[in-house]
Order: structure tokens, then sequence, then C-alpha cells
């Protein structure tokens, strides 16, 4: 078990910081969104595993085995006589171990809680404010002159423009604009986004954890412009983000903290188009 612990406790010290460091600071990302997204997707998932696995290897070495470990600490949860060869390092790790596990589920069981409030917030404002767009389903207007577009994920998917937006683009760029959207909705761009919204929530002081929600939250961008690319060309899409800038797209979760598109984005995605500012 101490091999084990060992072998997982390195991969967690990896998974931690010099992986996501590299991918972070990565060019071939930009040519291969998917990709990337899934690899981030990853590195969160197996990091937070071999960081808990890690800690129950160390715990059950007096054991020998998890299994052997749950069968002598159980009945300790009942009468409280722990076993002898458990020193207070083991017992200290195996605390940790579920005190992290617990804390990563709540963090993420409160931001779904929190989006999902959200959520339904913003179906009730658009539902009164919004006038539906002739021609195109799903897809509502607010008299505003700011241009604006988002899209409200749900059981009632939505795309919201502002009347801003669609005075100040033209048909082939409002076509682009609308087919970004609606990729964030088709591709449940949301759901990846809270994973890692709440990632950030739970360890605020990690410093990885608010690169990875700003490189995730790119690649949803990069990933919603691919779709827009192959419907209205590159020429559109570039023209939309050149006249909406990247304050015209707030970000998902931006209520709560999330990430929301800047300047670094915005030329980011612009440089895959072949433009610069």
């Amino acid at each position: 078990m101490l091999a084990t612990a060992i072998v997982l406790g390195v991969i967690a010290v990896a998974l931690a910081w010099p992986v996501p460091m590299a991918l972070s600071r990565a060019e071939w990302p930009a040519r291969a969104p998917a990709m990337a997204l899934a690899l981030w997707q990853g590195i969160a998932l197996a990091g937070a595993a071999s960081m808990i696995g890690g800690l129950l290897a160390f715990a059950a070495i007096p054991a020998g085995s998890f299994a052997a470990a749950a069968e002598q600490l159980a009945p300790a949860l009942l009468h409280g006589a722990i076993p002898p060869q458990y020193a207070v390092i083991h017992l200290a790790a195996l605390t940790l171990a579920v005190g992290l596990a617990v804390h990563l589920m709540l963090n993420v069981a409160l931001t779904a809680v929190r989006a999902e409030r959200e959520r339904r917030r913003q179906h009730e404002l658009i539902a009164i404010l919004g006038d539906p767009m002739p021609g195109m389903p799903r897809t509502l207007v607010l008299a505003h002159p700011e241009p604006l577009a988002y899209c409200v994920p749900g059981f009632r998917t939505a795309t919201v423009l502002t009347d801003g937006l669609v005075q100040a683009l033209g048909p082939d760029e409002l076509a682009a604009v609308i087919a970004h959207e609606r990729a964030h909705l088709d591709q449940f761009h949301h759901l990846v986004l809270l994973s890692f919204r709440a990632w950030h929530s739970a360890l605020p002081w990690f410093p990885i954890a608010n690169r990875a929600e700003r490189a995730v939250a790119l690649l949803t961008e990069m990933l919603a412009d691919d779709t827009a690319r192959h419907e209205v060309g590159d020429r559109a899409l570039g023209s939309a983000i050149l006249l909406v800038g990247s304050s015209g797209e707030p970000g998902a979760y931006a209520e709560s903290g999330g990430v929301s598109p800047d300047r670094g984005m915005l030329d980011a995605r612009l440089a895959r188009l072949g433009i610069s500012l």
C-alpha cells in the first residue's frame, strides 16, 4: 500500500501543478479545442481521484489493502475501538481524504443549485421582457441598446439578443452570433463550465483552479466559434466578434463569480481566424 500511496501522490502532485501549467501555456489547444477540453476534464477528475486515493492508500497501510482497512475500521465508527496499529498519521490521512471528498461534492452541489436558481431567474425575465425573433425559434430579443448575446440552458433553452446587437450586425454576422450561442447549448458547455466553477469555488486558494476555469471557458468559446465558422464562414464570424467585442457575451455563471470573456480571450479567438487588433 505504501507504493500505491506514493504513486498516487506523485500523480496528484503532477496533475496539481506542472501538467496543467504546461497545458495552459501550450499553443496546440487552439488547434484542437475539443481534445484540449477533454484533457482538462481528465486532469481535473484524475487529480481529485489520485489525491483522495493517495490519502486513503496511506491510511490503509497498516491493513495492507483497502478492503482490510475498511473491515478493521468500520466497527470503530460504532464502538470507538480503533485498532492499535493505526497511528495518528494514518487516521489524519483518512480524515483528510473523507473531508476533501465531502468538500468537493458539497461545492459541486452548491454550485449546481446556484446555477439552477440563476437559470430560472433568467428564463422568468426573458419570458416577460423578450420578444420572439421572427423565423428564429428559441430566440428572443430584448429592448436594450447595448449589443449583447447570451444563451440560457435548461429544458427550455433560449438564445437571447438585444436590439442593439440586431441593429449593429448584418444578416451573416447575426447568423454567426446565433450559431455560436446555440453551439454552447447543443454541446452542453454550461455543464462543463459548472464543474470547473465548482472546482475553483472549492479551492479558491489554488492558483491552478483559476487557470483551469479560464482555459476551459476559452476552449468552449473556440468550440462554439468552430460551429459558427462551419455555418457562415470565417469572415462573418470575425466581423461579428470585432463588432460585439469581449463585453458582448456575458460569461456563464458570471453572477456567481464565474469567468467572463475578456480582451485576452477575444484576441485568442480572433487569432484563430487570422485577425489581430
